[in-house]
């Protein structure tokens, strides 16, 4: 077992649910009493599906894949968010946390590099109170905290010692541009310093001999059209407040999904001249570590 004070933290865990604060909403409902805030979510435990992924970065997916579970519902309101019916609409169901540490076993048997937890913000207290119970259960791979980047240090501090790699978007470096398009206050401020918290669990990416994750941070930045994203600015926040050699992915698949299409700015693909621009952006700030899409 990787954290002794595991049951203690689990009843910490719980206890931010009564004044909701895990997300940078802030929006302190009794989520112990089925109050729902932002996210949408109450006391339970939602799920949309969870299976064998191979679409994430290649340390991540490697050759047998990541075992994925997609929770329900979100902190953000991305008005281009491809996976809405899951992240807006609710769809899923409900499960229990003894239910989410026997599918995190099963997809351990499948033969998965680790366990790739999507979209887990809202649901911090019960995946760690999930995770004890799987590892009574001998569960021993690496877990993948996959996320918008927009939680507080509070709740992230919880999974210091849980969580093995951190998957985290950066999407904009302007607090409009986010309250816009995700419906996210004073986002830059909570998702840098979400990000630092991140980086000071676990540090760089680390791999096994075979280029497998097992720990470390990896950084996400969707290239959006006429530069939304503010990248070069993420950039040099990277360089300066994270570290010159962190891994992160530069990500062309940006289509125009959800409510976009009507948007004049994201109703279309981003071109290739945007995302080459974006990796000039990238090496000028002096990182070198990324991947990239045709």
């Amino acid at each position: 077992m990787k954290v002794k004070d595991i049951k203690d933290r689990t009843k910490k865990a719980r206890s931010l649910l009564s004044s909701c604060r895990l997300c940078g909403n802030l929006c302190g409902v009794n989520r112990l009493s089925d109050q729902k805030g932002k996210c949408n979510s109450g006391k339970d435990l939602m799920i949309a599906s969870y299976n064998v992924h191979f679409g994430e970065e290649p340390p991540v997916s490697g050759n047998k894949g990541s075992g994925t579970i997609f929770f329900t519902n979100c902190s953000l309101r991305c008005i281009y968010c491809q996976n809405y019916p899951i992240s807006q609409l609710g769809n899923g169901k409900v499960i229990s946390v003894q239910e989410l540490a026997e599918i995190m076993m099963e997809l351990q048997i499948q033969g998965c590099h680790n366990v790739n937890f999507v979209t887990p913000t809202h649901f911090i207290p019960q995946i760690v109170e999930a995770t004890f119970y799987a590892w009574e259960m001998g569960f021993y791979l690496p877990l993948v905290y996959n996320t918008s980047g927009y939680e507080t240090v509070e709740g992230l501090k919880l999974l210091e010692g849980v969580i093995d790699i951190y998957l985290v978007d950066m999407r904009y470096s302007d607090d409009e541009v986010a309250f816009s398009y995700s419906s996210a206050k004073n986002y830059v401020k909570i998702n840098r310093e979400a990000v630092k918290e991140m980086f000071s669990q676990v540090g760089n990416l680390i791999t096994d001999q075979n280029g497998i994750a097992i720990s470390g941070l990896i950084i996400r930045h969707l290239i959006l059209p006429h530069n939304i994203a503010g990248s070069k600015k993420t950039f040099e926040f990277i360089k300066k407040e994270i570290a010159d050699g962190v891994w992160v992915s530069l990500m062309n698949q940006y289509f125009p999904a959800h409510q976009a299409l009507e948007d004049p700015l994201l109703n279309r693909r981003t071109t290739k001249k945007e995302y080459s621009l974006a990796q000039k952006e990238f090496q000028k700030c002096g990182l070198w570590n990324a991947w990239v899409q045709a």
